[in-house]
């Protein structure tokens, strides 16, 4: 199946219900055409980060199925598959290998092995100034020592967590790792291939280690050139300022929309819509929409979008609107890995209010691009304080454990009901078409019309709505599809 411009869920394996399994029954039966693909969220074996520290590819971790059960998947939705492009876990076979039997090692070029990448770049380095260009998540140099088996030690690159140990995607051995990776994936029934963390990926002195050009476009082509044959397409992930993604999208890949989440609540907390309506217009059509994903709300992707004023006015009430949102939930006590990321589910974000909430996904199926819905948001989940204080990860206040017969009871709600309605709607609409066009007007400070045509300019869908009163109405080629009015309001 080839993707489709169709809503796409983002999932864990084990969120909806206790397995893959269920995760198809509880689309097939509950959920319906509202979707028309899946983003699995890693489910191979993994030693941390909730699957983001992949051990094995080869295998599906057998808590959630096996590959009958994503291939099963895959026959009826289109799938994105997560890449950690930039690492991969201790316990991987490269690891362990490379632990046994270091300078003899199949994989001893598959690490980024700290002291030689220092050493080609003369004595002494590096310096401590070269240590703090590098765009680190951690106050210290992004290294972990490893222990041979025979006795002596060196430092890894290490970006992100103890278990994530960086690759050198440019040493021969990885990129036939990343090849015979890849194709795997596809033949499995991956469409699309999310590459996680890729900006960190490309490694070079002198630089501050973030997507570093020109080198990160031979990574990202290199990666193309082995998809294309096989009809499967690459979305890059990146939190960073929009021109980054722009860049992207300009190479012709998929971007991710990460400024919609902070322009919308902006937009609904303050009432006005001119920062949206202009972020719409210079947004693109190849692009996956987002509100919500499996981390926090993005406060840095929102910069020049809005202004300093406007993204400081939005984070501050966001912890004052926002049900059961505090700022220690997004610090270090609570092991947040980003400090420019707020935890809460989106639902939560806009204090548990209904008709806040379904306008904001109004603005989403109207934005450019194939919306993505984070599982928790498609049933307008509120934030799971119960699983964040248990666990201590911040994170997980947004990532509440739903079981069959719970989603059962969550689609009944009028404002899940009505989402589901919106999606089914709009996947199933041409004038939301990727080839089409999109005008944005803003006839008060309050209020926003979005019309969205497809390319023959026959089918018509309009958005007149109010940001201030929350109150929306949308068209189908006159017609009226969903309208949320002051009366409508008191239903919800």
């Amino acid at each position: 199946m080839e993707i489709q411009n169709k809503a796409m869920l983002i999932t864990y394996a084990d969120s909806l219900g206790k397995n893959l399994k269920d995760v198809r029954k509880v689309l097939k039966e509950d959920i319906g055409d509202a979707i028309g693909g899946v983003h699995l969220l890693p489910f191979f074996p993994s030693t941390g980060d909730r699957g983001f520290a992949p051990s094995d590819y080869t295998r599906v971790d057998s808590a959630f199925g096996d590959w009958s059960d994503v291939e099963a998947l895959g026959e009826e939705y289109y799938l994105m598959f997560d890449f950690m492009i930039n690492h991969i876990s201790r316990e991987s076979v490269m690891y362990q290998d490379f632990k046994k039997n270091h300078d003899e090692s199949k994989y001893k070029d598959f690490f980024i092995r700290w002291e030689k990448f220092w050493a080609k770049a003369g004595e002494n380095r590096p310096t401590q100034a070269d240590v703090d260009l590098i765009y680190k998540r951690k106050d210290k140099a992004p290294t972990q020592e490893i222990t041979f088996d025979d006795g002596t030690t060196e430092n890894l690159w290490n970006t992100f967590g103890d278990e994530q140990i960086d690759i050198d995607v440019n040493s021969a051995i990885a990129k036939e790792f990343i090849k015979t990776t890849l194709e795997d994936m596809v033949k499995h029934g991956a469409n699309l291939i999310r590459l996680d963390a890729f900006a960190y990926a490309v490694k070079k002195v002198d630089t501050n280690d973030f997507f570093v050009e020109p080198e990160i476009w031979d990574t990202l082509n290199e990666v193309r050139e082995i998809l294309t044959p096989l009809k499967a397409e690459i979305l890059p992930e990146i939190h960073e300022h929009y021109s980054i993604p722009k860049k992207i999208n300009d190479h012709g890949y998929f971007t991710y929309d990460f400024a919609l989440p902070m322009t919308t609540l902006y937009t609904l907390y303050s009432g006005k819509t001119n920062q949206l309506a202009k972020w719409l217009k210079m947004s693109p059509m190849k692009q996956f929409t987002t509100l919500d994903t499996h981390d926090g709300i993005g406060v840095v992707d929102a910069r020049d979008v809005l202004t300093d004023e406007e993204i400081d006015y939005a984070s501050e009430e966001l912890y004052k609107v926002g049900a059961n949102v505090k700022k220690t939930y997004s610090s270090a006590s609570y092991n947040n890995l980003d400090i420019y990321q707020i935890n809460s589910t989106y639902y939560s974000a806009l204090g548990n209010d209904d008709a806040a909430y379904l306008l904001s996904r109004v603005f989403q199926v109207f934005a450019p691009g194939i919306p993505q819905i984070y599982y928790v948001g498609l049933l307008a989940g509120e934030n799971d304080i119960e699983l964040l204080e248990s666990s201590k990860e911040g994170r997980n206040i947004n990532r509440h454990y739903y079981s069959v017969d719970e989603v059962k009871e969550e689609v009944k709600r009028p404002v899940v009901a009505n989402l589901l309605k919106l999606l089914s709607w709009r996947n199933n609409f041409a004038a939301f078409d990727l080839d089409g066009s999109i005008d944005v007007e803003t006839p008060s400070d309050t209020t926003i019309k979005i019309t969205r045509k497809d390319k023959s300019g026959e089918n018509v869908a309009v958005l007149v709505a109010n940001a201030a009163d929350k109150t929306f109405t949308i068209t189908a080629n006159g017609e009226e599809v969903l309208a949320n009015s002051e009366a409508d309001k008191q239903q919800l």
